[in-house]
């Protein structure tokens, strides 16, 4: 019943008003009934224990019968239609590569808890404001993959980013290796526009693909790079060494980022480089990239009505019909 209702609309509604007079016709018919049949009191009901009280009952249900007919017709009146409402999209949007640094330098504690959980945390939250975007997410150390592929299904990248950690890959800072595998991603792409979000907080000290050779691949495949650097200023209490269990060792440590080879890399390709040294002000850059890749989309809603009135006027119909065949078949009174 409650599906049924779902998505129902009344072109005249105010017609609905005429369901108040349903109380006041059955009353009207009662009235009418007793004035028409008074009552006969007597002393036993011997002379009338013949089994025909029935009727009696079936006479009583004219007058119902009669006021769901008017409210039958009312409701019909008042044309019920059923919505059915589409969006079709008719613009691409953007497709956008997540790229994130998993050295365990990432494991810093200026960021409460670590640069790591505070970068997940507030990826996923842009990852969500995104809704007509394919979104993939790449990670590097040492070396560098592709974690999630291009999708619109944000909520698996929103899990892969959930559960990155340190220590997956061999440690490191392949800045060249992570982009070049994102623009790896995104060359064929058939977007309007293909950026690369890339997120580190360290030096190039990895991989065999220079970051500015992997700038320049960017740039020829018209990917627009906008670079983050992560971490306070001055020291950071950082893992400096890693036990053979594989838990860390903190100790306190300068934060290195080489700004110039990020500004580079963005300036190089159309984008734009950030500093983020607190949460807050991540989360500012993430908002700023947010509003910066706004790309208009075209959208078409079309919406579909079915006339709903068509049930109410066989109800009417129904009632009526069974009214009259009571009233002048087995109710019938000889005046």
């Amino acid at each position: 019943m409650l599906n049924w209702l779902e998505n129902i609309y009344f072109v005249n509604p105010g017609l609905l008003l005429l369901l108040l007079l349903a109380p006041a016709i059955t009353i009207w018919y009662t009235l009418r009934y007793r004035k028409r049949y008074p009552t006969l009191r007597l002393s036993n009901l011997e002379a009338v224990s013949d089994g025909t009280s029935w009727r009696a009952w079936l006479r009583r249900l004219l007058p119902v019968l009669r006021t769901l007919t008017i409210c039958a017709l009312i409701f019909a009146l008042a044309r019920p239609q059923k919505t059915l409402q589409e969006e079709e999209i008719i613009a691409e949007g953007i497709d956008i590569s997540l790229v994130i640094d998993l050295s365990s330098s990432m494991l810093a504690q200026d960021f409460k808890p670590d640069r790591l959980e505070v970068s997940k945390r507030v990826a996923g939250d842009f990852v969500s404001k995104r809704e007509h975007d394919r979104i993939g997410l790449a990670v590097f150390a040492g070396e560098a993959f592709t974690q999630c592929p291009l999708t619109t299904d944000h909520k698996i990248v929103q899990e892969f980013l959930a559960n990155l950690q340190c220590g997956i890959l061999e440690d490191g800072t392949a800045i060249g290796m992570g982009l070049a595998t994102a623009v790896n991603r995104l060359k064929e792409s058939l977007a309007e526009s293909k950026v690369v979000i890339l997120l580190t907080d360290g030096v190039n000290n990895a991989g065999y693909v220079k970051p500015l050779t992997a700038a320049e691949i960017a740039r020829e495949f018209n990917v627009k790079v906008y670079t983050i650097g992560i971490g306070s200023t001055g020291d950071a209490l950082t893992p400096v060494s890693r036990r053979s269990d594989g838990r860390y060792i903190f100790g306190m440590a300068r934060v290195e980022i080489d700004e110039d080879l990020l500004g580079q890399i963005a300036e190089m390709t159309g984008g734009q480089y950030f500093r983020a040294t607190s949460a807050k002000s991540l989360e500012r850059i993430y908002e700023e990239i947010d509003q910066l890749e706004k790309t208009e989309i075209e959208v078409t809603s079309i919406k579909r009505y079915t006339e709903m009135f068509h049930p109410f006027v066989f109800l009417a119909f129904l009632f009526i019909l069974l009214e009259l065949g009571l009233r002048y078949t087995l109710l019938r009174s000889i005046p």
